[in-house]
């Protein structure tokens, strides 16, 4: 099923038992495909007028199970990021329990709503009554955003805070694994600046830190430290764009981290790079409540917490 507005289009079309929802947008060739599996982009694609496309994502479109490597495209994270320690914790007293990046992931999600106007946007929503107690105990709805706007896509989250009389505490973000021809052909660009890196053996924060600078230059990574995350955290930079720059395709990737507190870098060696924009980081290995993990982002009662990432690629 496809509706063609003046510049935008929406397309709406199911394989392999996933809903598929995508927007155009004919002016800068600009497109984008999301599942109602875990409300997760699969495809950004750049079409040119002889029917021919560059593909940004890695496993661009590809709805099958790999082998072996990391299977997803661009995993939501939320309403924790990354791990809890031993899959639960303690919020208050409540436990949670959970696997990696939280439950967002592994819901199924309704159809979108369509938004088109100056703007295309598709819009997924999760109900706080959609939510276990066991998974997260505080009545929190979310709403989840692609926006397709000035040659870019914005992805905007929503959390609204039920509850009437306590704050709610999240952290969340996005997980896109952008295409790239080699890991050791890929570059993350860093503005110039200063940044912490905060270090995380097995996954877990240790307390340990290390700061160092940028002069505008590559993240002082290489390939093979890759398998581990680098979790990042600007202390005082020039800008807030990070360039994710493929030499072998000349492909780059530019990621605005504005209203985000950290970032991740992370591959698993085959040819992708992530690039993740984070409001919150992981458990540390000696585990602290819940609602004091570091970054953890606060929701006051009756509140809507609304925070955005942009992508440009060029």
């Amino acid at each position: 099923m496809s509706t063609r507005f003046t510049r935008f289009e929406h397309r709406h079309s199911e394989i392999a038992g996933q809903h598929i929802d995508e927007l155009i947008d004919h002016d800068s060739g600009l497109h984008l495909c999301a599942t109602n599996h875990g409300a997760e982009l699969i495809c950004i694609r750049r079409h040119t007028p002889d029917a021919k496309y560059q593909s940004y994502l890695y496993r661009d479109g590809d709805l099958s199970v790999p082998a072996s490597g990391w299977k997803n495209h661009a995993t939501v994270m939320g309403y924790y990021i990354h791990r809890l320690r031993n899959e639960h914790s303690f919020y208050e007293g409540d436990e949670i329990r959970g696997g990696n990046h939280s439950f967002i992931r592994n819901k199924v999600f309704a159809r979108p709503d369509v938004h088109v106007g100056d703007k295309a946007a598709i819009v997924y929503s999760l109900s706080s009554d959609q939510i276990e107690r066991s998974e997260y105990p505080r009545k929190v709805s979310f709403l989840l955003e692609y926006r397709l706007c000035e040659n870019m896509i914005e992805v905007v989250f929503h959390f609204i805070n039920e509850e009437s009389a306590r704050p709610a505490h999240v952290s969340f973000g996005l997980h896109p694994g952008f295409s790239v021809t080699s890991v050791e052909q890929a570059r993350v660009l860093l503005p110039a600046g200063r940044y912490r890196r905060h270090l995380a053996p097995d996954n877990f924060l240790s307390g340990e830190t290390v700061e160092f600078e940028s002069t505008g230059g590559p993240l002082p990574a290489k390939p093979f430290e890759l398998p581990g995350s680098f979790l990042i955290e600007p202390l005082e930079t020039a800008e807030s764009v990070i360039r994710l720059a493929d030499l072998g395709s000349g492909r780059e990737v530019a990621v605005d981290l504005e209203t985000a507190p950290y970032f991740t870098v992370w591959s698993d060696l085959n040819p992708f790079v992530c690039v993740e924009p984070c409001w919150g980081l992981p458990d540390h290995q000696q585990q602290e409540p819940f609602e004091k993990k570091l970054g953890i982002q606060v929701i006051p009662p009756g509140s809507t917490l609304t925070r955005s990432c942009c992508f440009q690629f060029s």
